[in-house]
């Protein structure tokens, strides 16, 4: 659900506050903070599907079945984060949370979190109003 004028123009202030207030952090807050983390996953998941070929070729040498299972599944889950991890990466320039296809995209149980949020939110504005 998008953000109100009222909501957006509080958002805006927020950021000028912050910047204003922590530039340093502000500017590690704008994604290439979130750039850098896939960046990292990704590197990760590339030496853990080497990992993942070294337990495998180790099973098949030492005859070991299992051992060569154990590799083939964390080649698997490696190459699954690595993929997920490269496809979530914000490009440079982009902001990673103003995408709304990815938005659209998200689950029915995050959906339903917001949407309680949203709903506890409004209570406390109703609750807030009343008694002023």
């Amino acid at each position: 659900m998008p953000l109100s004028e009222h909501e957006q123009r509080m958002l805006e202030q927020m950021e000028r506050a912050l910047y204003a207030e922590d530039p340093k952090f502000a500017t590690a807050l704008e994604g290439s903070g979130l750039r850098t983390y896939t960046r990292r996953r990704v590197y990760q998941a590339v030496a853990g599907f080497l990992v993942g070929i070294a337990l495998l070729m180790a099973g098949v040498v030492a005859k070991q079945v299992w051992l060569s299972v154990v590799g083939f599944l964390v080649m698997l889950g490696c190459a699954v984060l690595a993929v997920t991890g490269w496809r979530k990466a914000p490009k440079p320039g982009e902001q990673p949370a103003a995408d709304a296809q990815q938005a659209g995209r998200q689950g029915r149980q995050r959906r339903s979190m917001m949407d309680r949020i949203e709903q506890r939110w409004q209570r406390r504005r109703d609750e807030q109003g009343g008694g002023h």
